[in-house]
């Protein structure tokens, strides 16, 4: 009996070239992705970008981490011309292009380096339409209308991917094996600085590997600067996010506690968690196979939209059905 093999998306699965497109205030995944990538970068210009912790974490790394092999970032756009060549210079990107569409037929695949969720179907929609794979920075998009559209594109065979690095926190992978040793879970919590709308997704796809699916509800009592999140999980699990806008000193704090027993533990390993989010897209690239299925992202965004429905109208318990 011969079983038939899901097939590659790209040509030559040992030369993938990248394109690295879009750079936001506040969001410096261009200098440190493509560092990631391509396996090196000037150290001079990235201790000079304007987002110290990249040279702090790139810094602490044998050269030997660096690289994916058989991948580069071979093209950068950014928003600003001025980034892009600050960018290129670092990160050792090649080729700038005009314009983000001046990519195609140029590289395998492109990621889309930037966290405004309401941003993403435009820049996404060239590409889309020119079937090439695509990475999308967290979040995937902050409104419903947005995250029909992604699932009409990916419903039609398109090969779109987006995640949080905090699925892969070296850290967390412990309690996502198992939490058999807290007994029955209660309750779980978790801290992140900046906007719900920008980080609280960090937040909600650090605890999804470890709770799964079933999230049934979503009531944010706080603020656009401090937001108080609950949520409640079908296993009788209650969870509480913080998005606190200048909360910079509790990145991914996170506690589970149960019946037996519980544990805090806290966000430590970026490098780690950025290389093994990018390696993912690049297995998905070679093999057609997600590592995890995308019906995750769209119950992970739905919790989005839901906490901002919920802030705007008064902190109302807004049902994940009321979602799509």
């Amino acid at each position: 009996m011969v079983t038939s093999m899901k097939k590659g998306l790209v040509a030559d699965s040992n030369n993938i070239k990248l394109a690295m497109l879009g750079m936001v205030e506040g969001n410096g995944h261009p200098y440190s992705w493509s560092a990631i990538i391509n396996g090196g970068y000037d150290k001079d210009k990235i201790a000079k970008c304007p987002y110290p912790a990249i040279n702090d974490y790139l810094s602490k790394q044998p050269p030997e981490t660096l690289g994916i092999p058989g991948v580069k970032v071979t093209h950068i756009w950014t928003d600003n011309p001025a980034d892009a060549v600050d960018v290129a210079a670092a990160s050792l990107i090649p080729n700038i292009v005009e314009e983000p569409e001046d990519v195609i037929g140029k590289v395998d695949a492109v990621i889309i380096a930037t966290d405004i969720g309401s941003e993403h179907v435009g820049r996404c929609k060239p590409f889309v339409e020119a079937g090439i794979p695509i990475f999308v920075d967290k979040p995937l998009v902050d409104n419903t209308e947005d995250l029909r559209k992604f699932m009409e594109w990916v419903n039609s065979g398109k090969n779109i991917m987006s995640s949080s690095c905090m699925r892969y926190a070296k850290e967390f992978m412990p309690y996502q094996i198992s939490t058999n040793e807290f007994g029955n879970l209660r309750y779980l919590s978790i801290t992140t600085p900046k906007s719900w709308e920008r980080y609280g997704i960090h937040a909600l796809e650090a605890i999804y590997p470890i709770l799964g699916g079933g999230f049934v509800s979503v009531r944010n009592t706080g603020s656009e600067e401090r937001n108080i999140v609950h949520l409640k999980h079908g296993r009788g699990i209650d969870i509480i996010v913080v998005a606190n806008k200048d909360m910079y000193g509790a990145f991914g704090v996170l506690t589970i506690c149960g019946t037996a027993g519980h544990v805090c533990v806290s966000f430590r390993d970026t490098f780690y968690a950025f290389k093994k989010q990018l390696e993912e897209f690049i297995t998905f690239l070679r093999t057609g196979i997600r590592s995890f299925p995308f019906e995750e992202t769209c119950e992970l965004m739905k919790m989005v939209i839901a906490g901002i429905i919920s802030r705007n109208e008064g902190g109302r318990e807004v049902r994940l059905e009321e979602i799509v």
